[in-house]
């Protein structure tokens, strides 16, 4: 029975750490565009039309 429980409870781990890996790159990927299109094009004009 204890064997049983360890591989449902590391079965449990990996989807909960895939899931926050998936969360993790697409909400990396929204702040990036953000910024990118967002923050710094404004920031560029003001800095002499850095780019």
């Amino acid at each position: 029975m204890l064997k049983e429980f360890k591989e449902f409870a590391v079965r449990g781990n990996v989807v909960d750490m895939a899931v926050g890996i998936i969360i993790g790159g697409a909400f990396g990927t929204i702040v990036q565009s953000l910024v990118n299109d967002v923050l710094m094009p404004p920031i560029g004009l003001l800095m002499g039309g850095v780019d």
